[in-house]
């Protein structure tokens, strides 16, 4: 069994969920505090100085030889790694694959320095960032958002979970002061470079642009850019009132109304070329099987390459719920949650990966994405880039997400080569 594969092992058991199937794993939940446990105590084996920061993202340090071990001796550090969190009954590689093949590309780089091979002028750090899917604030990255001022520090704190509690108090009871969160200018400038792996979340290398004669794409890819995403949430407002002696023509059921939406999201999507539009999650209020709800809360997750189209879009679909409610006597309001434009790459450190991952994979392709990381908030503050490993269903963010040995063991080996390079 290969490093990652029995680090996986390791925690296949925690935040198992029986009702959705796969995992549920969001942050400073059980599940997620011991799988930040785990990485420390795999990092402090490993004889890494671990801390953890104000925004509760944990470094694992492999300082270069002599130095003092300090923020200074650390600034333009190369970093590498992932998330741990989930969304709710999310696969096993969504986040644990980066950490893991971190921790086992660390075991390679070491390895061939303890063997003379390699020699490192600046210190390499392994990551893992805190909320990366925003199953339970809403807000995805919210670690790395933080991290750079990307979200404003007092709405993050004021951010509230499914049971009321707020990011700020739910951080307090994890050990972090609410008051030393936001922007880290001495975090921000420890990071030289990062890089992040993560399994892929489509098919994009099992398509017959990349395929072999037996079928099969190659085991990596390096990112080149994320589309424009973002996330809004609708409320459709009616009256609440009874189910069994409220007439049909008397109601004014928001829940009518957001079903009617939720098939014009499909419609708008279609109709515009290379969008993606999602409504994942509603909640009813107050949610009783006997009785109409006064609210309904429909949340949208759109994409598009192009920022100004997903902007337009989402004005469609808007303007879509406000007809929608009006005809079924409601009212709706939209409140957009996050927004994240278009990234490329770093030009500069995508040839750097490129020219590292072709020595071991030469038919390694740049491949974009629609799914959203930690790198594309840091691609705009410090060069960041990623490595795709191969997902043969294309199925993420669901307990059929997979990934073959073979490939896991190419990504490790990809991951630590470029590492070499760029250390």
């Amino acid at each position: 069994m290969s490093t990652v594969n029995s680090l996986i092992a390791a925690i296949h058991d925690v935040g198992q969920d029986s009702v959705r199937g796969g995992y549920s794993r969001p942050v400073y939940s059980s599940a997620e505090i011991t799988l930040r446990e785990w990485f420390i105590a795999e990092a402090e084996s490993r004889s890494l100085q671990v801390t953890t920061d104000a925004n509760g993202i944990i470094w694992a340090w492999w300082d270069t030889p002599g130095s003092r071990r300090d923020a200074a001796s650390r600034r333009g550090a190369l970093v590498t790694g992932s998330h741990l969190d989930s969304v709710p009954g999310g696969g096993a590689f969504d986040g644990p694959l980066g950490v893991a093949s971190a921790l086992a590309a660390f075991d390679v780089l070491a390895a061939r320095e303890a063997s003379g091979d390699l020699v490192r002028n600046r210190a390499l750090a392994l990551s893992v960032f805190p909320e990366e899917e925003g199953s339970r604030f809403g807000v995805a990255c919210l670690g790395s958002r933080l991290l750079t001022g990307a979200i404003d520090t007092t709405k993050a704190l004021n951010l509230r979970d499914a049971n009321g509690d707020t990011f700020a108090d739910v951080a307090a009871a994890n050990g972090l002061d609410p008051a030393r969160m936001g922007r880290d200018e001495t975090a921000l400038a420890q990071i030289g470079d990062f890089i992040e792996l993560h399994v892929e979340q489509g098919r994009g290398l099992n398509t017959e642009e990349y395929t072999d004669a037996a079928g099969r794409g190659p085991a990596v890819a390096i990112g080149s850019s994320i589309l424009g995403h973002g996330r809004w949430r609708l409320s459709f407002y009616g009256q609440g009132n009874h189910a069994g002696t409220t007439l049909m023509i008397d109601r004014a059921d928001p829940m009518i109304a957001a079903a009617q939406l939720v098939l014009k999201v499909r419609e708008l999507a279609t109709a515009t070329p290379e969008a993606r539009a999602t409504v994942g999650r509603i909640e009813p209020v107050p949610g009783g099987t006997n009785v109409i709800a006064s609210r309904v809360d429909l949340w949208l997750d759109a994409r598009h390459p192009d920022d100004a189209t997903t902007a337009l879009l989402v004005q469609k679909i808007h303007g879509q719920a406000q007809r929608i409610a009006a005809f079924e006597g409601c009212t709706v309001k939209l409140t957009e949650e996050s927004l994240s434009g278009t990234v490329s790459f770093d030009a500069s450190l995508t040839r750097t990966l490129s020219q590292s991952v072709h020595r071991l994979i030469p038919t390694a392709p740049l491949l974009p994405t629609g799914a959203g990381h930690d790198a594309g908030v840091l691609a705009a503050h410090v060069p960041s880039g990623m490595i795709y490993v191969r997902n043969p269903s294309g199925i993420s963010h669901s307990p059929e997400e997979y990934v073959e040995d073979d490939d896991v063991d190419a990504g490790v080996l990809a991951l630590a080569d470029a590492l070499e390079d760029l250390l």
